[in-house]
């Protein structure tokens, strides 16, 4: 019984692979083409904005850095810009707020990715099911047959199955390879932004580290006494960790 129900399955199983694979095929395409249309509105000249924001920076104008990043449509100089909001409290809340920055927008830079490695990996076996299915069906074909010319007839048919059945395997793999060509091509361009994003961060870095920390100073106050040392001498760490303060004027 259990074997008779799983031949009626294999008769139609093998029709409803091919549909299931073309259904999937459809649905990647549309995945390629949302991705790549995602991600040609979202270029930028890293290396000129880089440029612009490495001069505002140098200049003194945080806020004209974050104005030009949010200028752009790319999402590691909004990233960037997000974690400029921190550029005041060092180079560690920076780069700690600009990771943060990117692992939130992360979701979107690797949209469809999952189902491309997927189907990349599993069409073929889908389509392998389906031709198995199809030769099921096509033994049990073959072993109705009946000798004679009716019998020749019906191994045409069986024939015409089989070769059907193989069909499935081949429209699986034709599936799978532009597939995993859109997975390794939109792989890529996620590392771009990854790349371009710390290529960014490397500017803001720089110039924090060139300033001795955003609010990295040394000022000295008060009178100076016999010897000729300051009378007080306040260092405000690029961290605000805290002061340390050398009193003079007494001998």
């Amino acid at each position: 019984m259990l074997g008779e129900n799983l031949q009626e399955i294999a008769k139609v199983g093998a029709t409803g692979v091919l549909y299931l694979l073309i259904a999937l095929s459809v649905i990647s395409i549309g995945v390629v083409a949302e991705r790549w249309w995602y991600h040609r509105r979202n270029k930028t000249d890293i290396k000129a904005l880089a440029a612009t924001m490495g001069r505002a920076l140098r200049a003194g104008d945080r806020d004209g850095a974050i104005a030009a990043l949010k200028k752009t449509r790319a999402i590691e100089a909004h990233a960037v810009a997000e974690a400029l909001e921190y550029y005041e409290d060092g180079p560690d809340a920076f780069a700690q707020m600009k990771e943060k920055a990117m692992r939130d927008r992360r979701g979107p830079i690797e949209a469809g990715l999952l189902f491309l490695g997927t189907l990349g990996n599993n069409a073929p076996f889908i389509g392998l099911f389906g031709t198995v299915l199809g030769i099921v069906h096509s033994f049990r074909e073959l072993g109705a047959a009946s000798p004679g010319a009716g019998g020749a007839g019906n191994m045409d048919n069986v024939m015409n199955g089989i070769a059907e059945a193989l069909i499935s395997t081949a429209i699986g793999i034709l599936v799978a390879i532009p597939a995993v060509v859109a997975y390794n091509v939109f792989s890529k361009k996620s590392q771009q932004i990854e790349e371009n994003s710390g290529a960014l961060e490397n500017v803001v870095l720089a110039t924090l580290n060139r300033d001795g920390g955003a609010s990295g100073a040394i000022t000295v106050t008060g009178g100076v006494d016999g010897t000729g040392m300051p009378g007080d001498l306040t260092r405000l760490g690029a961290h605000h960790l805290g002061s340390v303060v050398e009193e003079g004027g007494e001998a």
